[in-house]
């Protein structure tokens, strides 16, 4: 037997009782902004009636270990586009250089894991904004750029329970740095605009000029920390949404697809398409 946490804005009480009618559990908690179902049948015919169900509903549904507790991990790690905050910086960045709809174009097929050598669809990308002015990044950051739902209660609630928060992105340093201030993350992991009197240049590198951090970096980015923290990778929650987090999610001991491309959400633990990213913290029994 196991637990199963539903959640998003179509939770009420008839959701819950046709949930009630396809998995009988023992009891059902009731939270603000979940419901977990205790001792339900973890079998493929429940899970197949689970799925409709919650696609009925519009609802999350999880799967989880009754244990599982949130300080049983030691480091939360993050993306950054889309998971973390609201847009694709660059994309946001493009729009405002003139340059927007030939970026996303690109960007969108890489995270739909269409392009599958992500360093150079970036240069491609980054390329097309040579000499745009660099004061569009703080435009971006300033009027544009918005922490999705829930982010800074998961950071807060990981780092009560002892966890550490990595931010590891084929972003940019001027969008992590800032959020590593905003958020008071322990580690970041980054690309870097060059920019040579007040315009960028169109040339993009790795953290201090080595290789761009592409879903390799970023898995090596967890294996990293875990490393300082002394700590297996079966000790770290990935969360991310494209094609460029597999290989970091893969690596953790658990992944959550927010909001992501289908690829990402079938090889995730677990999804969130309907609640905010502080739902990741239902997956985990009380302290």
């Amino acid at each position: 037997m196991t637990d199963l946490v539903l959640q998003g804005p179509g939770l009420g009480n008839k959701a819950l009782d046709t949930f009630k009618v396809v998995c009988s559990p023992a009891r059902i908690t009731l939270t603000a902004r979940a419901a977990r179902c205790v001792a339900v049948p973890d079998d493929a015919e429940t899970r197949k009636a689970v799925r409709a169900l919650a696609d009925y509903w519009k609802l999350d549904a999880a799967f989880v270990d009754p244990a599982l507790r949130l300080s049983d991990f030691r480091l939360l790690a993050l993306d950054m586009d889309s998971t973390l905050i609201n847009i694709e910086s660059l994309d946001e960045v493009a729009a405002l250089a003139g340059k927007g709809c030939e970026v996303a174009a690109i960007t969108e097929a890489a995270m739909r894991g269409e392009i599958k050598d992500y360093r150079e669809s970036l240069r491609r990308r980054v390329a097309m904004l040579a000499g745009a002015d660099a004061a569009l990044l703080q435009q971006v950051y300033e009027g544009r750029l918005r922490l999705n739902e829930g982010a800074e209660a998961l950071v807060g609630a990981c780092r009560q329970a002892g966890l550490k928060v990595l931010l590891a992105t084929g972003g940019f340093t001027f969008f992590t740095d800032r959020m590593k201030e905003r958020l008071d993350l322990d580690f970041t992991r980054s690309n870097v605009l060059e920019i040579a009197d007040g315009k960028l240049t169109g040339t993009v590198t790795g953290p201090e000029g080595g290789p761009i951090v592409d879903a390799e970096g970023k898995a090596q980015a967890l294996r990293d920390a875990c490393a300082a923290l002394g700590c297996p990778t079966s000790q770290a929650i990935a969360v991310g949404d494209g094609a460029n987090d597999l290989k970091m999610m893969s690596a953790a001991g658990l992944s959550v697809a927010y909001r992501a491309k289908p690829v990402v959400r079938e090889q995730a633990s677990q999804a969130l398409d309907y609640a905010p990213l502080d739902g990741v913290l239902n997956f985990f029994v009380a302290p």
